[in-house]
């Protein structure tokens, strides 16, 4: 029997490890759901196909359920070499870690669904962890963190026509743009042309909008102040020949005091995106405070979150996850 006949989310040994602390400081075990990896392996090798099949009998859902919020848990971020939680520079490089990381979070009451590259989704469906799930494909990633050509962010992950294949249920696509590098003309011409397909087949696509720019040290930053987000919330609400099936994927300005004339700047639904966290408990305070204000905005509609939930400085993935859920409940 391949991996992909096996309905629940185990695969058998091979935990990924974790740790979280009590009140007294003290660290202790975090439970993750067990990920085989060699099982994974061994399909892939024999069993190729399994993948395809595992996708063809997903039981699907409506993009919304009845709330009409979404909470996704983001994992796109290693196809873009980015793979540093708070100062541990490789946090997300050990595979079956993240798995687990990630089923566990899926197993949480309130997620709706996950976003990914394929090398992730096609583990999670062989998994079984993405019954009933919302699937987000992530679709351009080749503006690599660092390089010099990160602004050309071409399309090198799923195309229109994979996502509806897979029977997956939307995309995403990022959209940063400095006005001083030539690259952001290419990737907004692409953008444009990602929003076109999708529209073409109904499916929706998250556009994530950055105005950016370069540091002296030729530093990548993403500008969040309120001029500069709702320049960019404008700038992707245009894009391509309809809108219709265009949600923005958001960040949290600056000052949160900002964000309602900033999501004036459009009447497409909006997701809010996570980002990172500080590691210390006030630090995470403030997150969850800037998302409870903005969740309560008429035109967000949820929370795409990646690093902040499986990569909670405690280790209880759990908790994070439940705690983001309870956010988007208060805000119904």
């Amino acid at each position: 029997m391949s991996m992909g006949e096996v309905p629940d989310r185990a695969g058998g040994a091979g935990r990924a490890g974790g740790s979280g602390s009590t009140g007294s400081g003290v660290r202790v075990p975090v439970p993750r759901l067990p990920v085989d990896i060699a099982e994974l392996v061994r399909v892939r090798v024999h069993d190729p196909g399994a993948i395809a099949k595992a996708a063809a009998r997903r039981r699907r859902r409506p993009l919304l359920d009845g709330s009409g919020r979404l909470l996704i848990v983001a994992a796109d971020h290693p196809a873009r070499g980015a793979l540093r939680v708070g100062d541990r520079e490789l946090a997300m490089a050990d595979r079956a870690d993240l798995l687990g990381r990630l089923c566990l979070a899926l197993s949480r009451p309130g997620v709706d669904g996950v976003l990914g590259t394929a090398d992730i989704l096609d583990d999670l469906l062989l998994l079984g962890a993405l019954e009933d799930k919302v699937v987000m494909g992530s679709m351009n990633r080749g503006g690599l963190r660092g390089a010099r050509f990160e602004l050309d962010d071409r399309f090198t992950g799923y195309r229109p026509e994979d996502i509806a294949r897979l029977g997956f249920d939307a995309g995403k696509l990022l959209l940063r743009l400095d006005y001083t590098d030539p690259g952001s003309l290419t990737t907004l011409e692409s953008a444009a042309r990602a929003v076109d397909a999708m529209a073409e087949r109904r499916l929706p696509v998250f556009v994530e909008p950055f105005i950016s720019r370069r540091t002296p040290e030729a530093v990548l930053v993403n500008d969040l102040s309120a001029e500069a987000v709702t320049r960019s919330l404008a700038i992707a609400s245009g894009l391509g020949g309809s809108s219709a099936y265009t949600w923005l994927k958001v960040p949290v300005t600056e000052d949160p005091r900002d964000m309602p004339r900033v999501m004036a700047a459009s009447t497409l639904p909006a997701v809010l995106l996570g980002g990172d966290t500080s590691d210390a408990p006030a630090g995470r305070r403030t997150a969850h405070e800037k998302w409870r204000a903005a969740l309560h905005l008429p035109t967000v509609r949820g929370l795409v979150a990646g690093r902040a939930l499986l990569y909670p400085a405690d280790g209880d993935v759990a908790a994070a996850v439940d705690t983001a859920t309870a956010l988007l409940r208060e805000a119904v």
